[in-house]
C-alpha cells in the first residue's frame, strides 16, 4: 500500500510562490511515476505535472508553462511541485498521484494511469 502526503499549500497573493511536497511510503519510490493533479472549485480535476520514474518530466503546459516546476528526490521518498508567478487561477486543491502504469508523453497526464493518491493540499491565490 502506498501512502502519499502533501504538504505546502495555503493562502498567497498573486505573483507569489508556493512549493509543494508530496512524501511517498513506498520502497521502491525510483520505480514509481509521480504526478500532480488539481481540482479547482465546480470543475473538474486536471494534470498539472509529472515526472517518470526515469525522471522525464512532462507539463500542463497550456496552464502551467513556464511558472511551475516538479522535480522529484528519490533519496526523500519526495516529489516536488514548485509554483511561482500564482494567478488566482492557479486556486484549486493539489493532488499528488502515483503510478506504476507505463505512460509516455501526453499519456503519462491521464489520471487513469495513477493507482494512488493523496488527501490533497489547498491552494488559495488571491488577486
Amino acid at each position: 500500500q502506498v501512502q502519499l502526503v502533501e504538504s505546502g499549500g495555503g493562502l498567497v497573493q498573486a505573483g507569489g510562490s508556493l512549493r509543494l511536497s508530496c512524501a511517498a511510503s513506498v520502497r521502491t519510490f525510483s520505480s514509481v511515476n509521480m504526478a500532480w493533479f488539481r481540482q479547482a472549485p465546480g470543475k473538474e480535476r486536471e494534470f498539472v505535472a509529472g515526472v517518470k520514474w526515469s525522471g522525464v518530466i512532462t507539463y500542463n503546459a497550456d496552464s502551467v508553462k513556464g511558472r511551475f516546476t516538479v522535480s522529484r528526490d528519490n533519496a526523500k521518498n519526495t516529489v516536488y511541485l514548485q509554483m511561482n508567478s500564482l494567478k488566482p487561477e492557479d486556486t484549486a486543491v493539489y493532488y499528488c498521484a502515483a503510478g506504476t502504469r507505463y505512460c509516455s508523453g501526453d499519456g503519462c497526464s491521464d489520471q487513469a494511469r495513477y493507482d494512488y493518491w493523496g488527501q490533497g493540499t489547498r491552494v488559495t491565490v488571491s488577486s
